[in-house]
């Protein structure tokens, strides 16, 4: 597929050149860059490219050319192209225009000249115009294609798992798409084995695994050293967040996630209470940015299941799923919470088919003009009842307490009340669901008695909890399993720390093993908090290290 096109547009040939070189230095391998000497030519050009369907994903236009101004230019080139980003160079003393341009062309941001060194005023502002055509490009499709029907549990998963790692693809639902079994007949591939994903050159994987489709989809699945300063086990918020900081101070920085960046806020459709982003912000958008510094600080992310961590003298071995092996100084772990399960019958046979823990957003659209139910009454539940009023025709929350006051911060519960298609049921617990292939009924307890009700889509938010089983055994979890770390250690588990000095704040019981975020023992379950563990754990990494 032809790469899509940064239009550089200036009259004066040296500017022009500089402005093609640092774009072709920093954005050739991704875009095409193609120039234009005046809006006029520039705008001949567009009609060409749009006659030969090629996409363009960013203007940038000097203001000061005879004949046509960079406004004139962006406000002609908003008909040809209105999804491209608008960049507007400027003098200083074009200031005025610039700004008039913001309304009058729609710009998205305007520059002034010179813009020396690029790395600090260029590459920073069209990275995030990029990043943010990015999201609402849609190609042509010549990319991944996954064939499963909607009540299948793999099928839920291999769409999760791509949507998470933000991999586009087109779902083809046989059920629903005539055409979906006859592509794979064409291809050779048994129709019985679903689902199946196709890639662009021609390739197909029946039924992968995570590791599978990681490796297929270009994710990195194999270490590229043997030995790290520190290795983070989980990427959610305080992942990332270690990720950034041990990278940025210098430790050679492994983070090892089995699914994707994000943790469970990755799966939140709308955060907003995490400060400096007064409109929110999602938590898919929210890893992204967080993966992408991480990423170019020096952090190197691993797509992996960790099986086991192993003391080594005064080294610790992280050991993989598939074997491999990787060597550290310190291992944190920030491997999070899963949301508990819902112990009624009918729920194990029908997890994936109708039935979804957390917020499961690649059913959103899937629920269009039905009836969902969510279970919970916490933020996620109420932002998932959010998200899902969008597409839903009503939303039920089941809420088992008597109010929502105690758990869900007040923003959401105005949010909630303020929308009408959103139905919070009090005094209400699921006690049995029932269907063949998929979800078709839930049972109610209620405060009028039991009730049976029609549903096709349950959403479960009731608590998280730590997966820890598999962590070393003298490590001191409570009863519960969350890591007990730092003072925690002398009032739970006294006889757990062998050293004469004190542990350190996030230390677990095996020093060098730190522990940061929801999975540590009385930690404050917001994505705020977690970030704040993850960023101040490396403070006490080095304090460690120090001590080597």
């Amino acid at each position: 597929m032809p790469k899509p096109i940064l239009l550089a547009i200036d009259d004066d040939t040296s500017v022009l050149e500089a402005v093609v070189q640092d774009l072709r230095r920093h954005y050739g391998q991704d875009y095409r860059i193609v120039r234009a000497a005046s809006g006029g030519a520039a705008l001949d050009i567009c009609r060409q490219l749009k006659e030969r369907k090629d996409i363009v994903a960013l203007f940038l236009s000097d203001q000061r050319m005879p004949g046509m101004t960079g406004v004139d230019f962006l406000q002609q080139a908003l008909c040809i192209y209105p999804n491209a980003k608008r960049v507007l160079l400027t003098a200083y003393a074009d200031t005025e225009a610039a700004i008039r341009a913001i309304n009058s062309a729609k710009i998205h941001y305007y520059l002034n000249k010179p813009w020396d060194p690029p790395e600090e005023k260029l590459y920073p502002v069209l990275d995030d115009l990029l990043e943010s055509w990015k999201e609402g490009y849609r190609p042509p499709f010549e990319g991944i294609r996954v064939v499963g029907v909607r009540w299948s549990a793999m099928d839920h998963a291999v769409r999760d798992f791509l949507s998470r790692n933000r991999i586009p693809y087109q779902w083809l639902n046989p059920e629903t798409n005539p055409d979906a079994l006859a592509l794979l007949k064409d291809k050779g591939i048994d129709d019985t084995k679903l689902p199946v994903i196709l890639f662009g050159d021609g390739t197909a994987l029946v039924q992968p695994t995570s590791t599978e489709m990681a490796n297929k989809v270009g994710l990195r699945t194999q270490a590229q050293q043997e030995f790290y300063d520190v290795v983070v086990v989980g990427a959610g918020p305080a992942g990332l967040a270690a990720g950034v900081y041990g990278a940025s101070e210098g430790l050679r920085t492994l983070v090892i996630e089995a699914a994707a960046p994000g943790g469970q806020a990755g799966s939140s459709s709308k955060i907003e209470n995490y400060l400096g982003f007064p409109e929110g912000l999602s938590g898919s958008e929210l890893a992204k940015r967080a993966y992408l510094q991480a990423n170019r600080l020096g952090a190197e992310f691993l797509t992996q299941t960790v099986s086991c961590i192993r003391s080594e003298n005064q080294y610790r071995v992280v050991t993989m799923a598939d074997g491999q092996e990787v060597t550290c100084h310190v291992c944190l772990l920030a491997t999070g919470v899963d949301y508990c399960k819902l112990d009624v019958p009918g729920a194990d046979k029908l997890s994936g088919a109708g039935v979804y823990y957390g917020a499961a957003l690649t059913e959103a659209m899937s629920c269009k003009e039905e009836i969902v139910y969510i279970v919970g009454g916490a933020n996620s539940a109420g932002q998932a009842a959010m998200h899902f009023s969008r597409y839903a025709d009503h939303v039920h929350m089941l809420v088992r307490g008597k109010s929502l006051e105690s758990s869900m911060s007040k923003y959401l519960i105005d949010q909630i009340e303020a929308t009408p298609n959103i139905t919070v049921e009090t005094g209400t617990e699921v006690i049995g669901m029932g269907g063949d292939t998929h979800l078709e009924c839930l049972t109610l307890r209620t405060p009028r008695g039991e009730e049976a009700r029609q549903a096709s889509s349950l959403f479960i938010f009731i608590g998280a909890a730590p997966k820890t089983d598999w962590m070393p055994a003298e490590l001191c979890r409570d009863s519960k399993g969350f890591i007990l770390a730092g003072p925690d250690l002398k009032t739970q588990s006294p006889k757990s720390w062998k050293l004469e000095r004190d542990p350190y704040l996030l230390e677990t019981s095996v020093p060098g093993i730190f522990v940061a975020g929801d999975v540590r023992f009385n930690s404050v379950k917001r994505c705020a908090s977690a970030v704040g563990e993850g960023s101040i754990a490396i403070q006490f990494v080095h304090q460690y290290l120090a001590t080597l």
